[in-house]
């Protein structure tokens, strides 16, 4: 029996949930880091990087376990995964040096990680999904 597009939405759906879940703890790791080296060590943008490295690495472990299904060898899905990363990774970097060029927001660097945070987790979703199962939008 052919999946209804009420199927296929609903298994969209759960996939990206449990894409933010996992996507959630990698980026509470990359948060406590961020705000901890910006507060005490490091400027904002390299602050970020060092954070938004150590949550990649956990989410790329998480992916693999819990939430794609491995359509590649694991050292291709980690590479191209990394690859992706490093794309947010700089997609990232480059929202929080232009919001910190507004002085208002200077102050509020939770709500800067945050805002670039949203902004980069639909460009990881799409293009991991891809990394693991070679696929990015079709649902079957």
């Amino acid at each position: 029996m052919k999946p209804t597009l009420r199927d296929k939405l609903r298994r969209l759906i759960t996939l990206k949930m449990k894409f933010a879940m996992a996507s959630g703890l990698a980026t509470a790791v990359d948060y406590g880091v961020y705000i901890g080296l910006v507060h005490y060590f490091f400027s904002p943008v390299v602050s970020n990087i060092i954070s938004y490295s150590c949550g990649m690495v956990i989410n790329f472990l998480l992916q693999k376990r819990f939430i794609f299904s491995l359509q590649r060898t694991v050292s291709q899905a980690f590479a191209l995964s990394m690859l992706v990363s490093l794309g947010g990774l700089l997609l990232s970097t480059a929202i929080i040096y232009l919001l910190n060029r507004i002085t208002m927001l200077t102050n509020y660097q939770f709500i800067i990680k945050l805002i670039a945070t949203g902004i980069v987790f639909f460009y990881n979703f799409y293009l991991k999904r891809f990394v693991f199962e070679k696929r990015f939008f079709a649902n079957e």
